[in-house]
């Protein structure tokens, strides 16, 4: 592989126009795309083979006007201080409010507080409820704009009205802060190379291939049902992972110029070596993100192929545009150790056989392994004992900011109704089977009164056919709480004596329903998830290292830092530390998706740093140095630029912790501290101080393994056979001249 990507890089380098106008062509190609492309839709939602899916799959067959994935908006109305929503003029402005919001054009109906028994038993409050053909993402903006103004005339009567429900659902915002972690990975980019240019260079192409990747995800959103999330995913990985490549080859490439090799030759050896990481370093994260379409949830399917997309073109821009770019810069770009003049070129250089501080750190460990490694499992296993307390869940308008409508509605609600009013239950009643369907659906109703945890059931509702019922069943908790689950695994276990005693089958859905069922199916997934990825991972790793111990190690090092990221997460978001600098206004339960979300993704960047810093160490073992001698090579040469690499890619994922989106925040934070963890404490600590212990026993692999493996060449073994070709061509030569 080494010398195929080494005729690539010289390539690249010496037809550079015509690279360049390639990946230009594909952005601009990309870019119309998007452009020209119907805006998508909201992503429909689904759970396959649940029990929550099948019920609102029975709906929509048997209510087939009922719209069931249509937006709602539960407009909320509270009486000013010692009124109540019963008095006349209270309710003259309600059922003005009901009339205008009826003429919306995209209304399908509106329910009318009075008429349906929706004020509170104090009377303060009271609330209409709004149903629309369209979802959230759809709804038109005048929709919106005339719900918003039918509230506004009610308050300005002097009711307190608040807005709940999607009907007001935004794209999220990402803020500022995207924009300076981007700066910040500037400034490192900067420091490192001490050059602009070089520094610009990483830059430039991690944001063309991300370009190409939204803007693809852009044009086939529709298409494909993708929804905003899926392209800030892809952006934040796509933008870490292609800096982060780009930065190890234009490294290596410095690398080279210093030891006096001709600029073409350097690129060619840069991508042959450091590509050859970069190869399976992408092929390790793009494993993890298609390995999520393990859970069979088609929202996450979605959202890591398009993210494992955006890799595979930061892979191939770094192998081709980066070596191609370089052609371009030319002398701009300095060997390893000169800066620019403007960086402080010129200056006296360090005294000569100075160790770097990659040396001098990786001398310590090798001389203190046995502390070092304690040191560092203990810190890390401090770290992850939060994540024991670990609550899952997905967020609902109570995990919004106080500032928001659809909060002050939620906790409005809460107040006049009680908690579980706002995760209602809808529990649907099959009786297309049952010799008599009324009387089935009573004695469902029945049943769940009986149960402990339940407030109010309402009386049955059929469909045309009178072969199904709907039931709205609402608990005493809030719709996160273990109560509520509890709750929901009681009326399905119900549901099984009722269908022996009626033939009719008892399905719970709605949006609770729907949350929990989508929870524990991630949870059932995590282990053959896991399995599968550090397996298949496992397997790659083994054909790089060409060994046994040093995966191992390595797959070990990983399930150690994703644990102490989640405790960190569970202890930020869950518990409230820290929760105030981080603008996280409302703890709660931990989204459901993030620990198995967390294992992909964090495995994929963890595997990036082992690759990087190992195959040094490989490299220089190979090549005759003894195992410890190995450990402070692959530190001398490798440790500043993966650090540099793991700096830059915490400053891009803590870019998205200003998100307005709860589930972007928190995915960028978990990312960013897992990204800590596992580049400073496991592959700057412990991986060096358990490759200290092992000693030669760490490249240990049976002989019918070594001759059974492919030889991928990542240490570049095929290069120096090359450099001696050539060299034995030269003295040929000298020969005949003389």
């Amino acid at each position: 592989m080494a010398t195929f990507l080494y005729k690539l890089g010289r390539l690249a380098f010496r037809r550079r126009h015509f690279v360049a106008l390639i990946w230009v062509a594909l952005l601009t190609l990309a870019g119309v795309g998007a452009a020209s492309a119907p805006a998508a839709g909201s992503t429909s939602f689904s759970i396959p083979g649940t029990e929550a899916q099948k019920a609102f799959d029975l709906l929509e067959q048997r209510f087939p006007g009922m719209s069931a994935d249509g937006a709602t908006a539960r407009v909320v109305f509270k009486a000013p201080a010692g009124q109540k929503m019963t008095d006349a003029a209270n309710k003259a402005t309600v059922n003005k409010t009901v009339k205008e919001l009826r003429t919306g054009s995209e209304v399908t109906s509106v329910v009318n507080p009075y008429k349906a028994n929706a004020v509170s038993k104090n009377g303060s409050v009271a609330y209409a409820s709004v149903k629309y053909e369209v979802s959230g993402m759809e709804l038109k903006d005048s929709s919106k704009n005339a719900l918003e103004a039918a509230a506004q005339s009610a308050r300005d009567a002097g009711l307190t009205v608040e807005i709940g429900g999607d009907a007001l659902q935004a794209a999220p915002e990402t803020g500022a802060t995207e924009v300076i972690g981007i700066a910040m990975a500037a400034v490192v980019l900067i420091i490192t190379f001490g050059s602009l240019i070089a520094a610009g260079l990483p830059l430039l192409t991690a944001i063309i291939g991300v370009g190409i990747g939204v803007s693809t995800i852009a044009a086939l959103a529709n298409a494909l049902d993708l929804g905003t999330t899926t392209s800030t995913l892809a952006s934040m990985i796509g933008l870490a992972v292609g800096i982060d490549y780009a930065l190890f080859i234009v490294s290596r490439y410095r690398g080279e110029l210093a030891e006096g090799r001709e600029r073409e030759d350097a690129a060619g050896r840069a991508v042959g070596t450091a590509g050859s990481a970069v190869v399976f370093a992408g092929l390790t994260v793009v494993i993890a993100l298609v390995g999520l379409s393990v859970v069979n949830i088609p929202m996450l399917t979605k959202m890591g192929v398009a993210a494992a997309g955006t890799v595979v073109i930061a892979v191939l821009i770094a192998l081709t545009m980066i070596p191609a770019l370089l052609g371009y810069a030319g002398k701009r770009v300095q060997p390893a150790g000169k800066k620019s003049r403007l960086l402080g070129g010129g200056r006296a250089a360090k005294k000569p056989g100075k160790p770097n501080m990659g040396t001098r750190w990786a001398s310590f460990v090798v001389r203190r392994p046995v502390a070092v490694l304690l040191l560092g499992v203990v810190g890390l296993g401090a770290a992850a004992i939060p994540a024991t307390s670990l609550e899952l869940g997905l967020p609902d308008d109570g995990s919004q900011p106080t500032s928001t409508t659809q909060r002050r509605a939620y906790d409005t609600l809460s107040e006049g109704f009680g908690p579980g009013f706002n995760g209602p239950l809808m529990v649907v009643v099959d009786a297309k089977s049952s010799a008599d369907p009324k009387a089935a659906a009573t004695k469902v109703s029945d049943e769940i009164k009986d149960l402990k945890g339940v407030v109010t059931v309402t009386p049955a509702k059929f469909n045309k056919a009178g072969d199904t019922a709907t039931i709205t069943v609402v608990p005493d908790s809030k719709p996160s709480s273990v109560k509520t689950e509890d709750l929901v695994h009681s009326i399905r276990d119900a549901g099984g004596e009722i269908k022996a005693d009626t033939d009719a089958k008892v399905l719970v859905t709605g949006t609770t329903a729907m949350n929990i069922d989508f929870s524990q199916k991630l949870n059932d997934a995590l282990i053959p998830y896991l399995a599968l990825v550090v397996g298949l991972a496992f397997l790659l790793l083994i054909v790089i290292f060409r060994s046994i111990l040093v995966p191992l190690k390595a797959a070990l090092g990983f399930l150690l830092s994703v644990l102490a990221a989640l405790g960190a997460v569970v202890a930020v978001f869950q518990w409230g530390w820290l929760g105030g600098l981080l603008g996280v206004e409302e703890t709660g339960p931990i989204m459901s998706m993030m620990p198995i979300f967390m294992v992909g993704v964090v495995f994929g960047l963890a595997m990036d740093y082992e690759v990087f810093l190992v195959t040094r160490m490989r490299e220089a073992y190979v090549h005759g140095e003894r195992p410890s001698e190995a450990v402070v090579t692959g530190f001398k040469h490798g440790a500043r630029v993966v650090t540099a690499a793991a700096v830059i890619m915490m400053a891009v994922f803590s870019g998205f912790i200003g998100s307005s989106e709860s589930m972007i925040k928190m995915i960028g934070f978990g990312l960013a501290i897992a990204v800590f963890f596992d580049a400073f404490i496991v592959r700057m600590a412990i991986v060096p101080a358990v490759l200290a212990l092992l000693g030669k026993k760490a490249w240990w692999l049976p002989k019918w393994l070594d001759r059974a493996l492919p030889n991928v060449d990542v240490e570049g073994e095929g290069l120096r056979a090359l450099d001696e070709r050539h060299k034995d061509d030269d003295e040929d030569r000298e020969l005949a001249r003389v």
